[in-house]
Formats: C-alpha cells, structure tokens, sequence
C-alpha cells in the first residue's frame, strides 16, 4: 500500500495520470516536469527526423517501461518482418510447453525432407542423422537466425497457433503467413507482417511476463533473446546492457524487435523499414538515439542530477 501522504503511480500508469501527480508535487519537484518536458519533446522530434529522412519508409514505437511514456512515429504502419517473426515463433513453443512438458524436449532428424527449401547453420551440418531437440532449434532460429531451424518450429507449432497467440496478446496485425525463404510465396502476398506498436506491445509483455506461461518459461525466452548477438541494435549500447532482440532482413527490409533492460530505465522498441535503402542504418540511428535518452534519465534524482543506483534504490525504498 501507499504511504500516507504519498502519491503511488504505477509503473506502467498513462502518461496524463502521471502530469496529474507531477501537478500534485510541490513546486521544485513540479517545475522539473518543465525540464522532463523538454527532453521528451527533443526525443520524439530526433525519432521523426530520423524516420523522415530515410530514403525508403520507416516506423519507430518506443515504451518507456518505467512510466509507460510512448514515442512514436508511423507505428501503426504494416511492415514485412523477415526474421523478427521468428519472436512470436519462440513464444508459442514455450507457451505450448506448458501443456507439454516433453515438447521443448522432443527430437526432429535432420533429414534431407526437413533441409528443403531451408537455409543456415543447419544445412551444411556433416552429420545428416542429427536429431535436435525443438528448444535447440529455438536457440538457432534466434541466435544464428536459422531458417531451417524455424521451418521445423512451424511444422511442429502451426502458423495458426503462432498467429492466435499474437492475437490474443493483442498483436492483432502480426501474421506469420509463410515459412522461411518462400520468394514465390512472398510474391503471391502471404508475407510475415507486424506494426512497430505490435511489436513493442509483445516484448513489453514479456518484460512483465504477461504472458501465457510461467515465470520461469518467460525467463527461459527472455534469456534465449538475450544471448549475445551482434547488429545495428547492439552497436550503440555497451555490452553490459543485456538486450533481448531479433533482427530481421531481407532485401529492402530491415527490422528489430527488442527489450532492453537499462538498469533503472527499461524499455523496448521496434524499428521497421521497407522499401530499400540503408535499413541498419535507421536501425543503429535509432538505437543509439533512445539508448542516450534513456541514460540520462537512469539514477537521476527528482531535480535531474545523477546518483548511484543503490543509494538511490536505498532512499527511495524500491
């Protein structure tokens, strides 16, 4: 329960919820919602320019997972997704296994059947009687982004299971629609779809585990995610931020899903492109662009001065 006398917000509470108790404070505290104002507004103007000046066509979606603050710039816009799909993938397999405690265990052969029409690690493997486990050929599909590993996940989960998912935490314009490296498929038009708000609204429940399956199944996805990978997400953001993510490209697309655990300043965000041009290039831009926004706004007192986080979290009881 909340102190007497003191204003309790939660964590992922609107934004006009949080001016109201801003309002409320006494008149230091509430002259630095001024201040706060300014940085939001040159962080959401930077986003735009970026977004503006590529070359092809580009969305953003930002969520503070502190506040629940949200940036954004076309974000409702339909992408292609290449392989950030492969998040919604991850997740079904883990919230099938709370059924099926076997599954994550069980073991598909490599055989020449399950290699057409697939691409990666997997396909120039020399052992052609391998059997991996369905939770190995997760670990591929995020970490090397193998699309034989993902084809075999689809044909073990279902495109449907994958897409009611989706739907039912409320990513309702994220479609899986198609295997991996399909050309003809994607011409017809059943390609992999989402919105950067769809995206952040699923890595975002993660974060909180508002999902379908245990604590310990989310940590075991998150931790998947989070294995060291490099890209134009990565680039800007020391190594000692752990970052759960997946990148995609195909030609002309570039995407990325992420959640990215800044101590004391969380939050997630996905960038999509289509169209062509230097799609990473947005990607790092806007990485590093949100990275330097959430930095300044880590350990900071009520009067924006920095202090470090056990003193803070020591003061402040959390």
């Amino acid at each position: 329960m909340a102190r007497p006398g003191r204003s309790r917000i939660h964590p992922l509470a609107p934004v006009a919820a949080l001016a109201l108790a801003l309002a409320s404070l006494p008149a230091p505290l509430h002259a630095q919602a001024e201040h706060l104002e300014v940085l939001r507004a040159r962080f959401q103007a930077d986003l735009e320019d970026i977004v503006h000046g590529y070359e092809g066509v580009a969305g953003v979606h930002v969520v503070d997972l502190s506040t629940g603050e949200r940036f954004a710039v076309r974000d409702d816009w339909i992408f292609p997704q290449a392989s950030a799909i492969k998040v919604p993938i991850l997740l079904e397999l883990f919230r099938s296994a709370e059924s099926d405690p076997e599954l994550l265990r069980r073991r598909v052969e490599m055989s020449d059947e399950v290699r057409t029409g697939g691409s990666g690690v997997l396909n120039v493997l020399t052992d052609g009687g391998s059997a991996l486990s369905l939770e190995d050929y997760a670990i591929y599909m995020i970490v090397h982004s193998d699309n034989t590993a993902t084809n075999v996940l689809i044909d073990e989960l279902g495109m449907g299971a994958v897409n009611e998912l989706s739907a039912s935490l409320g990513a309702t314009r994220t479609l899986l629609q198609r295997k991996m490296i399909r050309p003809e498929a994607s011409a017809r038009g059943d390609e992999n779809l989402s919105t950067p708000r769809d995206a952040v609204l699923v890595m975002e429940r993660l974060w909180s585990c508002d999902l379908p399956m245990g604590p310990d199944a989310c940590a075991r996805v998150e931790e998947i995610l989070t294995l060291y990978k490099g890209g134009p997400i990565r680039t800007p953001v020391p190594r000692s931020v752990p970052i759960a993510f997946k990148p995609g490209g195909i030609t002309g697309v570039s995407t990325v899903w992420a959640l990215v655990r800044l101590p004391d300043r969380p939050y997630a965000l996905a960038v999509m492109s289509n169209y062509g041009g230097n799609g990473g290039a947005v990607v790092e831009a806007v990485s590093a662009l949100t990275y330097d926004y959430f930095s300044r706004l880590a350990g900071v007192t009520g009067h924006g001065t920095r202090v470090p986080l056990a003193v803070k979290r020591r003061i402040g009881g959390s």
